[in-house]
């Protein structure tokens, strides 16, 4: 029998610092994460990251923290209620990050006579601190503790007709009837030098020029790529190819490039350039988390507004929305 396992990124089980703490270290010293070798990672993180940003993370949670918890569980409990009342196998919920761990996950499903688990990543695009952490985490388990196990990974939906469809019908409802002069894709960042490792021909990524328009074998794991191709594939099936959009990149750590240009940065500078009326919309997230309820719902909208900007409007991402939970459940039952 299989089974499913929906699997997204994982919240501190409170505002507290400690429980932030204790978070922020897990996911900061996952390699995959930050890809510095061990003793520069701990150096980094446990020496300077940790003493400093738990506090500050730990506001930043308490401005988005709902009564029932954290908004990207509680989200992700909801969507997994609808998935499993639409399939007739076994679903468990897992987070890459947290007590929520993909270990109980599995044991779950286990323990409910699965015998081939199909993995979901709820990430659309390939990312090594994403997706691809995910899958490895889920090998490690199933080595580890469930060796009988086998498994099935749903891949990257980043152009997946389905994924689109949805996304642009969740973006049309929240967008009629506003004015607006641009629209900006915020994707989340990541180090350039994860583009350069994921690159699995060492010659393309940031080698040749516009590398992201040439066809090669490294866009299955280029998360530029991806995104890039999510944004015109939107734009595309909106019919808004007239309309004035850009792609950016938000949530960033310090000492390396990343993905550029950058979200906050943009924020400044639309309204310079005459883009008062903004759209924003994160098809990284499927979930709004941290990261879009705190960083673009609230200081992204202070910073727009504070440069110049008239009207500003975030767009929630898809969370558990209905045509959400049926396009997931088309693809598991395809795979059932």
């Amino acid at each position: 029998m299989k089974g499913l396992l929906m699997i997204n990124l994982g919240s501190p089980d409170s505002t507290s610092i400690k429980d932030v703490k204790k978070y922020l270290e897990e996911f900061l010293m996952d390699g995959r994460v930050i890809e510095y070798n061990y003793i520069l990672r701990w150096l980094l993180v446990k020496g300077i990251i940790l003493n400093t940003r738990p506090k500050k993370s730990a506001e930043a949670y308490k401005k988005i923290w709902w009564k029932e918890g954290s908004p990207l569980i509680v989200l992700s409990k909801k969507l997994y209620s609808k998935v499993k009342s639409l399939v007739d196998i076994p679903v468990a919920l897992a987070m890459r990050y947290g007590s929520i761990s993909i270990n109980k996950g599995l044991e779950k499903l286990q323990n409910d006579g699965v015998k081939e688990i199909i993995v979901l990543p709820l990430y659309p695009h390939y990312a090594m601190s994403s997706y691809e952490t995910v899958v490895e985490k889920v090998n490690q388990e199933i080595i580890s503790s469930f060796p009988k196990l086998k498994k099935t990974v749903i891949p990257p939906f980043y152009n997946d007709e389905d994924y689109i469809n949805v996304m642009c019908k969740n973006i049309l409802s929240n967008i009629k009837g506003l004015d607006y002069d641009h629209i900006l894709f915020s994707y989340h960042g990541i180090p350039e030098s994860h583009i350069k490792i994921s690159d699995t021909t060492n010659q393309h990524c940031f080698k040749e020029d516009d590398c992201c328009n040439k066809n090669s074998e490294a866009h299955k794991t280029c998360y530029r790529h991806q995104v890039l191709q999510t944004t015109e594939l939107i734009i595309k099936k909106l019919h808004l190819n007239n309309t004035s959009y850009s792609n950016s990149f938000q949530s960033r750590l310090p000492l390396q490039p990343w993905l550029k240009p950058y979200t906050d940065f943009e924020l400044k500078r639309l309204p310079k350039q005459g883009k008062k009326k903004l759209i924003i919309i994160t098809p990284a997230f499927v979930t709004d988390c941290l990261e879009t309820l705190e960083e673009i719902a609230m200081e992204g909208k202070e910073d727009f507004l504070e440069a110049g900007g008239i009207s500003y409007n975030y767009v929630p991402c898809l969370n558990d929305n209905d045509d959400w939970a049926n396009v997931i459940a088309k693809w598991v039952i395809n795979k059932a």
